[in-house]
């Protein structure tokens, strides 16, 4: 259960070119934009998964997606 699935590796990608373009997290709508999800609740239960897993940090404020 270690590795992160396809769909998991698309959203960290999102979130590090964005924050790299933009200089801050991109939102939920915005990283499901990027990555094809249909969903914005489909995006927050995948960063949920990747905050569980240490990969991210987050709080509940707009863009406070931070890499770990």
């Amino acid at each position: 259960m270690n590795e992160i699935s396809e769909r998991e590796r698309r959203i960290l990608r999102c979130i590090r070119e964005w924050i790299s373009d933009h200089g801050e997290a991109p939102t939920v709508l915005e990283i499901s934009q990027e990555v094809g999800l249909s969903s914005t609740s489909s995006t927050a239960y995948q960063l949920g998964k990747l905050e569980q897993r240490g990969l991210i940090s987050r709080d509940r404020r707009w863009r406070s997606i931070r890499l770990c």
